[in-house]
């Protein structure tokens, strides 16, 4: 479907669709001023004793690839019709994300269905995963989106 993904209707979207959005590169600077301040740990905020732990060197927290993730959602693939989420069946940091990590954001298509309490939407879950430039995926959250119908009118209620 040639129709861009932000101005897409619940309609417009098929179940198995997969799209690939955009990337952001890690920086340490970054990671740190995140995980100081939401996640303070000693392997997000301080390179030397990060060295010391399982990861051998600093890594992000998973709170900062979610909020890359919903960015990057957000500019690439949430538009006008996206009236929020209802929630996530899943959340995992599978990989960790370390300094200079080059994560690209991918988004499948996994189901569908007409909203039975909100008239004029469908619930789309999608699964989103942050991968990383080796191929690896380093966050995987699955979404139910509540995105608008065409014709509000089309649905159960």
């Amino acid at each position: 479907m040639d129709i861009p993904c932000k101005e897409r209707f619940y309609d417009d979207f098929s179940v198995g669709e997969k799209f690939t959005l955009g990337s952001t590169v890690m920086t340490e600077d970054e990671m740190i001023d995140f995980a100081t301040q939401f996640d303070p740990q000693r392997f997000h905020i301080d390179p030397e004793a990060a060295s010391q732990t399982i990861y051998g060197s600093l890594i992000a927290s998973g709170w900062h690839t979610g909020s890359l993730m919903m960015k990057l959602l957000a500019e690439d693939f949430l538009g006008e019709h996206s009236v929020g989420a209802a929630g996530l069946s899943e959340l995992s940091w599978p990989a960790p994300v370390r300094v200079g990590d080059v994560l690209t954001l991918t988004v499948e298509i996994m189901k569908k269905r007409e909203s039975k309490s909100r008239k004029g939407l469908g619930l789309i879950e999608i699964k989103n995963q942050l991968i990383n430039q080796k191929g690896e995926v380093a966050l995987q959250a699955v979404p139910t989106m509540l995105i608008a119908r065409k014709d509000p009118s089309e649905g159960k209620s």
